[in-house]
């Protein structure tokens, strides 16, 4: 019996899922990556415990950080934000109809990161030192140095996969600073406009 060599065993990479059209999460994510978007804060509080006892405490006020912000119609004013289905602001959004939008400018990526972080600290702690002041309609934060901010009511939800589309009447707009750059995010980083 003669002894023929065996060949090493081959190793093949093992392709990423793909999802029924064709495209893995990896190729989608890194072509989105190339899109270069503004960076927003969005805020709400939420409600009392218990509005009837004044006694209750106050509603905590909610941040996250969006990228996914944009301009829907000029007549009426509308935004739009893409939240995360099922994150805490997607479910604050479900029943509180009032939050706002800060435009972060290139020097406040301090508070666009503490706002993104997984497995963040409480709400309350995030704002602990973060200049704002209350919107006159949504109470909400309106960051202090933003380049601009916007005060908006719910007018319509929209499911989109793993996310829910919330459409926004703008019921105030602000420009309080026209200091600095947008603070931007670009291939999986914050960076400013060179």
């Amino acid at each position: 019996m003669l002894n023929t060599p065996v060949p090493p065993p081959t190793i093949t990479a093992v392709p990423a899922a793909r999802h029924a059209e064709g495209v893995s999460d990896d190729e989608f994510r890194a072509a989105m990556s190339r899109l270069a978007a503004g960076v927003v804060l969005v805020t709400a509080q939420e409600p009392s415990l218990d509005p009837d006892d004044p006694r209750a405490p106050a509603g905590e006020d909610v941040g996250m950080t969006a990228t996914a912000f944009l301009s829907v119609s000029l007549d009426p004013p509308l935004v739009l934000v893409s939240l995360r289905e099922g994150s805490r602001m997607d479910d604050l959004l479900d029943e509180q109809p009032l939050w706002s939008v800060s435009v972060l400018s290139e020097s406040q990526r301090h508070i666009a990161g503490r706002f993104s972080m997984k497995g963040r600290i409480s709400d309350r702690l995030l704002f602990a030192d973060i200049p704002y002041v209350r919107g006159e309609y949504s109470g909400a934060p309106l960051v202090g140095g933003a380049l601009a901010t916007l005060e908006c009511r719910t007018e319509q939800r929209v499911p989109a996969g793993d996310h829910t589309l919330v459409i926004g009447r703008v019921l105030t707009a602000d420009v309080p600073s026209a200091d600095g750059g947008p603070l931007t995010y670009f291939r999986g980083r914050y960076r400013h406009l060179a």
